[in-house]
């Protein structure tokens, strides 16, 4: 009979410090146990590789959410320390009663959370100059869209951009500007001028910028564009708070504050994940007072979110909102962030060769589409106060895109979602699968439904994100969605493989 080893919280704290390490690419010696997880700015994928090797070590499935309740190594290695092997309960340290493991999160009453500080108010009146902004600042440019408006506001204006970016100083925070462009194929060195770092962090009041620093902002930005956020699929709303919600709370404060700037949002259609929209059509300017039914912590955050930007737009500030789906590669060089959750997910699916037979639709628009329609339709006079939805307007089933893979030649089956699980936990038990990291997120259940991610997703569960009025408003320029067919599909699928990420052979 072979009994699965305990391991002492000391055991556990040595094992988290030399993986975090490792998926971090640094030393252990780096790795502070007391110091919030939050603040090693983990990804999804990342986080789930931490997840499932710890699954794998101790035997049992910790649950997501623990890396937020026990936020440090310290304190989640004595928590995990004290689950017994094979049981589904263990003992809370702090008071001796015993809990389980997938920890319930707290009622959250998103309609109360959307509160902004009364005293964010638009101060006087300014000449806006929506085409031709001097001083622009940005959030998110380390980001993958980020980087793409970067790239058009570059090419649409003669701006200066100051970009938010956390790092240890200025030279750091150029760097990994750069660094990010560079990886995107879109760092052209006539940009260096023109780009100018400003360290600070989301998370933190006044943006972590100094006072002296944030008036002068002030005085100086002429409109600012917000797409930062932190995205992690894991994390509950009250781990990404800070950052989207807060933080979204001070951008509007630098807008408002010594004289107006324009505020250009980017939200996401996940606003409307509410179970009461499910089916229906859902149109730019509706408003969208539903919560109840949204589970993921970050769609949370963006709804909320959005409410400030609304309430602030209330209070006569001028703002933009631009709601993207997913959003996928560059239509023409396929360009893509290959750890985002749909390319993980589809390599994954190959490589098992099954796909869940599930009513999906491929509605993600090409980044490059997002990016540019955000920066044209920012610099329109009459698009002042509305909303935009950047939904693929022809969105391709899931089948459609198997079809179209199994044309290379691949074995590929659909199974039903409930086979496609057991395959996951039964046959998919190695990192060379992507799948293997996603399983404690993919295999999670949530609500008193007791549904995984995947089923928040199936069509009977989603909105019709109409897009007409965007298409409309697009219509004096050049910028169109490119169709989801075998020309994109092949652009994407090309890049895959030259990088290796995907091998067809």
């Amino acid at each position: 009979m072979n009994l699965k080893p305990v391991y002492t919280a000391d055991d556990i704290q040595a094992f988290m410090v030399s993986n975090l390490a490792e998926v971090l690419g640094t030393t252990p010696e780096e790795i502070d146990v007391q110091e919030h997880l939050e603040n090693y700015g983990l990804d999804s994928a990342q986080a789930m590789i931490i997840i499932s090797k710890l699954e794998n070590l101790l035997g049992f499935k910790p649950s997501p959410v623990l890396l937020w309740h026990y936020p440090t190594i310290a304190a989640l290695s004595q928590r995990l320390s004290e689950e017994v092997p094979g049981k589904s309960q263990v003992k809370d340290a702090a008071n001796g009663t015993v809990s389980t493991i997938n920890i319930a999160p707290p009622f959250l009453d998103l309609g109360a959370e959307a509160v902004l500080d009364p005293t964010i108010q638009p101060v006087g009146t300014a000449t806006i100059s929506l085409s031709n902004p001097k001083n622009i600042f940005l959030t998110g440019g380390t980001g993958y869209l980020g980087a793409f408006i970067i790239k058009e506001l570059l090419a649409e204006t003669q701006a200066t951009i100051y970009c938010l970016v956390r790092a240890a100083d200025i030279t750091e925070g150029k760097s990994k500007l750069v660094k990010n462009l560079q990886q995107y194929a879109i760092w052209d060195d006539n940009y260096n001028s023109r780009i100018i770092p400003v360290v600070g962090d989301l998370a933190l009041p006044l943006l972590g910028i100094s006072t002296e620093q944030f008036e002068n902002l002030a005085a100086n930005i002429d409109t600012i564009y917000h797409s930062g956020a932190l995205l992690n699929y894991v994390y509950p709303y009250s781990a990404l708070k800070t950052a989207n919600v807060l933080g979204t709370q001070e951008v509007l404060r630098l807008a408002c504050k010594t004289k107006v700037k324009p505020v250009h949002y980017v939200s996401s259609v996940a606003v409307f994940e509410s179970t009461s929209y499910a089916g229906k059509v859902v149109k730019e300017q509706d408003d969208f007072h539903d919560w109840q039914g949204i589970f993921l912590g970050y769609s949370q955050t963006k709804w909320v979110a959005e409410k400030l930007v609304k309430i602030a737009s209330d209070r006569g500030l001028p703002v933009t909102i631009h709601r993207p789906p997913l959003i996928a590669g560059d239509s023409k060089t396929g360009i893509c962030n290959t750890h985002d959750f749909i390319n993980l997910m589809i390599k994954g699916c190959l490589q098992m060769g099954y796909f869940p037979d599930v009513d999906y639709m491929l509605d993600m628009s090409p980044v490059d589409y997002v990016s540019k329609a955000v920066v044209y339709l920012s610099r329109q006079e009459i698009s002042i106060g509305k909303a935009f939805h950047l939904q693929h307007p022809q969105p391709a089933s899931l089948k459609s895109l198997v079809e179209w893979i199994r044309t290379f030649g691949f074995s590929l089956e659909m199974i039903s979602y409930e086979q496609w699980q057991t395959e996951l936990i039964n046959n998919v038990t190695s990192q060379e699968n992507p799948l293997y990291t996603l399983r404690p997120f993919l295999l999670e259940r949530w609500s008193d439904e007791q549904i995984t991610i995947p089923d928040l997703y199936l069509q009977a569960r989603r909105p019709i994100i109409s897009c007409e009025e965007t298409i409309e408003a697009l219509k004096g320029s050049s910028i169109v969605c490119p169709p989801i067919d075998s020309q994109l599909l092949i652009t994407y699928t090309s890049y895959l493989m030259q990088t290796g990420f995907l091998s067809l052979a």
